[in-house]
Formats: structure tokens, sequence, C-alpha cells
């Protein structure tokens, strides 16, 4: 099999979302296998109880009039088998172990429902023990069948999911064994891992759903530290798989499973791609305007207190850098004397970030009384919501960091700039200024990018409030 050659391609706008929502790639074939499997389950649950009313000494129960029990019976027993993940693809859904026990769980719990919440339900103890039987045969005989017609059918290449390898040249034919053992992937390409790279990216997740790709297979080296292409993989609807020479570190979002006889890391594709990352966009948009609706009379205030302060004016505009390393301007409310940017030069010696990447200084002569007062409640920043409404930033998001900081990046560093910026992030909740070195720092907002979720970020808004009310951290 050849490798293939992706050409380049334009960015997304955010690593977490892929431009436009889409349905993850294989989700209606997996969809059918777990809607058959849940009728196969109600048909056998329903057979089983049919069978144990008639030999279970129940004769006089009459089960055609008692649909409501029928429902029950069937809903908490297929319940509890998808509680326990037993609709899951692989071998979780053949854990016959499990089947059994998921079933002898769902009879107690109908045992306690029928017999305490209902006293005019006469139905025997041999009843109950018959349906449990009944149950256990039936499910794992329909299961059983179900798997070997699926293994039939994908001998004759049929039901197989598209898979593509990423990988170097000389890897390819081990990790292609390793995916042929599992007897239910069909390969459609292979490339090297420079298909990965920043510039090419977008373009190979352009092909692999172009091609209607399902899974990718990546090797561990040509994934290793790359934190962007999980994001892309996560938010593009195709599965991504990593095939590890041995399993030293994770991806928060992965799931170790097997394939043949070897360990492997998915991180899952979204069922709806995108969908929590425009959930957070617009969660910004609507809380911006309320906000600035709310806040309007504050505005006002800051303002003429800043005025009276000191001369200058009520706004600082600096050049900062966002998403894909773009400039833009932020706006805060001024904090400092008009020519504090020039004065900044003079005192770079007092700078107390040990590696010197960020400029801070705990009792910096250079910002105003009111300006104090600002910074320590963090309202010097409420400007910046016009900076979300325009798109250029986020409520919650790694901060965007001005240009003299930008430059004395190290690549591992780029990553902070792969998201939205945000007004508050995961750092500012974790010791705002306490923080002394950029490196704990970006640890934080890499740890946010590997974890996030809109919940993370809801928490990381209610740790902000408590954060700025207690003034921790502020100077």
């Amino acid at each position: 099999m050849s490798y293939i050659t992706i050409p380049s391609a334009t960015f997304k706008p955010d690593i977490r979302t892929p431009g436009k929502t889409i349905i993850q790639k294989g989700f209606p074939i997996r969809l059918l296998r777990i809607m058959t499997l849940i009728l196969l389950d109600g048909i056998a649950i329903n057979l089983a109880w049919n069978l144990a009313l008639m030999y279970g000494n129940s004769s006089y129960f009459n089960w055609a009039d008692n649909i409501a029990l029928q429902l029950l019976i069937v809903i908490v027993s297929i319940s509890i088998h998808a509680i326990n993940k037993l609709y899951m693809p692989g071998k979780k859904r053949r854990n016959y172990i499990a089947v059994i026990q998921a079933i002898s769980l769902s009879e107690l719990f109908l045992l306690l429902v029928i017999f305490l919440g209902n006293s005019d339900t006469n139905l025997s103890r041999l009843t109950f023990i018959l349906s449990w039987l009944f149950s256990i045969i039936f499910i794992c005989s329909t299961r059983l069948i179900f798997d070997i017609a699926t293994n039939l059918l994908r001998r004759k290449k049929m039901l197989l999911h598209s898979a593509f390898l990423i990988a170097e040249p000389e890897e390819k034919d081990k990790y292609i064994r390793i995916i042929e053992q599992d007897n239910c992937y069909t390969v459609e390409g292979i490339s090297e891992p420079n298909c990965l790279d920043f510039n090419n990216r977008e373009a190979t997740l352009d092909y692999l759903r172009k091609q209607g790709i399902e899974e990718v297979f990546i090797s561990w080296n040509s994934i290793k530290n790359r934190l962007y292409i999980c994001w892309s993989f996560h938010t593009s609807g195709i599965i991504l798989r990593i095939l590890p020479n041995q399993i030293e570190s994770y991806h928060p979002k992965s799931k170790i499973g097997m394939i043949g006889e070897f360990p492997c890391m998915t991180i899952p594709g979204q069922i709806i791609a995108g969908i929590d990352f425009w959930v957070k966009r617009y969660f910004d948009l609507v809380c911006s305007m309320i906000l600035l609706i709310l806040l309007s009379p504050l505005y006002l205030g800051i303002a003429i207190l800043i005025k009276l302060d000191s001369p200058g004016a009520v706004f600082f505009k600096q050049k900062r850098v966002g998403l894909h390393g773009k400039e833009f301007s932020i706006w805060k409310f001024r904090t400092m004397i008009t020519n504090a940017e020039k004065l900044q030069a003079s005192l770079e010696a007092q700078n107390q970030i040990k590696d010197g990447i960020l400029f801070k200084i705990k009792d910096d002569p250079r910002i105003t009384r009111i300006g104090k007062f600002l910074r320590c409640y963090s309202l010097d920043e409420l400007p910046q919501i016009f900076n979300i409404l325009l798109g250029q930033m986020s409520l919650v998001g790694p901060r965007p960091l001005p240009l003299r900081d930008v430059k004395k990046f190290k690549t591992k560093h780029f990553i902070r700039q792969e998201v939205l910026p945000g007004i508050t992030g995961l750092w500012q909740v974790s010791g705002r200024s306490n923080i002394d070195s950029f490196e704990d720092g970006v640890e934080l907002d890499i740890s946010y990018i590997e974890n996030w979720s809109f919940w993370l970020d809801l928490k990381i808004l209610l740790s902000t409030i408590k954060v700025v009310l207690l003034k921790k951290g502020a100077y």
C-alpha cells in the first residue's frame, strides 16, 4: 500500500471546533448496531418472562393486560445493560459474565419494585427464577448469534470500519498486522507523520473526511507531544486510536482498549463534532451582552474615577498575541501612568518572574492609585468584553500575552495560541500573580487545553469570582 501525500489547507478558527457541525464518521452504523442489540435484548426479555409465567405457577396472572409491567421489565433490564456498557463496541458487549451480572441485578431490582411497590401483583418465586434463567439463556444466545453473524459478514468484507494509518515507513507493516487482528477494519490509506505538522494538519483532516474515514490509527512516535492533534481529531468526528510502543503517558480524554492482543489508546470523536465549543461561544456572546447592560453604570463610575485620579485616557489599548499568533488590540481600563510602556525597559532588572518571559513587579511604580484598586479586583479587565463580542477572546482561556513576552516563547509554548485567549483561565484561578515562573503558568494552560470542557469553563468562572473577591495573588 503506497503512502499518500496531502496538500496544505487553511486553518480553522479554534483548535476545539471543526469550523462546521458534522456527525461522527461511522456513527449511523454504530447506532444501528446498538439499536439492534437493544431490540434483540427486548425480545429476549419479553420471551423469557412469557415462558416463566407459563411454567412458573402464575397462569392466573394476566400478562397481556399488564403492558406497564412489561415495559418496566424491559426498560429496567436494558437500562442496567446500558449502565454497564454492554452495548459498547468490541469485547465489552461480548463479556457474558457481565451480561449475567446485569441480568441478575435487573431481576433483583424488579423483585423489589413489584413486591414492595405493588402488593396486588402476584408472581411466584419460581416465576422469577425461571425468568432469570430464561433471560440469561436468550440474551446470551442472541448476542452470540449476533456476533457470529457480524463476523461472517466481516469475512466477506462487509460492516468493516474504514481506517487510516499514520506511521513511519518502517513501522507500517507492524501496525497493519496489529490492526488486522481485530477483523473489523479496512485500511484505506497510509501517510507519514509529517501530515500532522502544523501546516498540514487541516488538509489531512479535510482529506480524511472527504474519504469517509471513520478511524485513524497513529503510532505513538508520530503524535507524542502534539496536543493539538488530539483536539483536532476529537472535534473532527473521526475516532483517533494511538498505537504506542509503551504506555508511558496519555491524553486525558483517551481510553485504553485492546486491538488484537495489543493495548491501544483511543481519543473518541465527538458524535456531533464541535457542539460543545459552539455552546461555549454562544454562552460567551450571551453573557457578554448581559454583562455590558448590567455593568454599564460601573463602567461609567470607573471612567470618572480614572479621569479624576490622573491625566490620560480612560482606556488602555495594547497589542496582544491571540489565536494562531495573530495580533489584536486588547482593551483595559487604564491603571498606569500614560508613559508606562516606555518606562518598562528601565524596570526590567526588577522583574520578579524567574525566567524573564513575563514582566511582573509587585509594587510597580507606574500604577496609579485607582489603578491599584482596579487591579486588585480585576476590574481593569472589564472592557475586554468588547474583545469577546468581536470574536477575539472568550470568557475563559489562556491569557493573551504582549508581543514582548511571546518573542521569548519556546516551541512548546505556542500550543497556548491554538485556542481563543480568555479574560480568565486556570492560571488566574490557581494563583494569579503569585505564580513566579512562566513554565508553571504554561503547565496550567496546557492542563486547561487537555481537559477542556464547557463544565470546566463554568468551574473556572465560579472560581474566578471567589479569587477576585478574596483578592488572592493580585497586584
